[in-house]
């Protein structure tokens, strides 16, 4: 069974749909699943969504004049991380990201060897591809974390040693490394990036220092301008949070 090394995964919150947001006929509400709502100005000159850069604990994605900040602390083995992913990023790039209101920081969370290892695959390489390698990843984690869960004891243990032949043996292994090949990446640059020991360890540190500084204990987790957010661990909890902070001025 693979299980977590550092911290532990977050329970889902009860769901419920962003599409039953009500609309009346004689006004529209704001909703950040509506790219033509108020939040978003008509005329639209950012493509600040595009604009990325490496941090010391992960990468910034958007305008670096935002208004306001939010850090994503997510775990690649995490389902409801694989779930916010798909369901949450894309509202945010598209309303908030994209005119340049808001800047997102993807902090991983290491929670068990297997996250090390998809962890440097995602910061591998020139920062302007992290956010595709890093939905790649993520939405393709139902089949690569299937084959871990079915893959023998043994294999497992070897991936959780946390030493370099234990990562290039998971890479390969759960067909993470051929993924991003198709993709365009180099085979050398991708084995260099799993096999790099000191950037393996820097990924447990910055982990350990999120825990211990802000109090990051589930996945996954959000700090909205510089607070960590009680309770919000899924998109149905950070979408009202959201939309009160950019329905707060008038000029949001």
């Amino acid at each position: 069974m693979i299980k977590p090394l550092i911290l532990s995964a977050a329970a889902g919150a009860a769901a419920l749909a962003v599409a039953s947001v009500p609309v009346t006929a004689q006004k529209q509400q704001q909703g950040l699943e509506r790219p033509d709502s108020a939040f978003v100005p008509q005329d639209n000159p950012g493509n600040w969504q595009a604009i990325i850069t490496r941090t010391e604990r992960g990468h910034v994605i958007g305008n670096p004049k935002a208004d306001a900040q939010m850090i994503e602390f997510i775990s690649y083995t995490c389902p409801h991380c694989a779930d916010f992913t798909a369901r949450g990023e894309p509202a945010i790039e598209i309303v908030l990201l994209k005119p340049g209101k808001l800047t997102v920081e993807v902090r991983p969370v290491i929670r068990n060897e297997i996250d090390t290892t998809v962890t440097l695959l995602a910061q591998c390489g020139d920062p302007a591809g992290f956010k595709a390698r890093h939905q790649a990843l993520m939405l393709s984690q139902a089949d690569w974390l299937g084959k871990a869960r079915a893959a023998p004891q043994s294999q497992q243990a070897l991936w959780m040693r946390g030493d370099r032949a234990g990562r290039m043996n998971a890479a390969s292994a759960l067909g993470l490394t051929q993924m991003l090949v198709a993709r365009g990446q180099s085979q050398s640059e991708l084995d260099a990036c799993v096999s790099d020991d000191a950037a393996a360890q820097r990924l447990r540190d910055n982990s350990k220092a999120d825990f211990a500084e802000i109090g990051v204990n589930s996945t996954p987790s959000f700090a909205l301008d510089g607070k960590l957010m009680a309770d919000v661990h899924s998109w149905e909890a950070l979408y009202p949070a959201l939309s009160a902070r950019f329905s707060a001025r008038p000029d949001s």
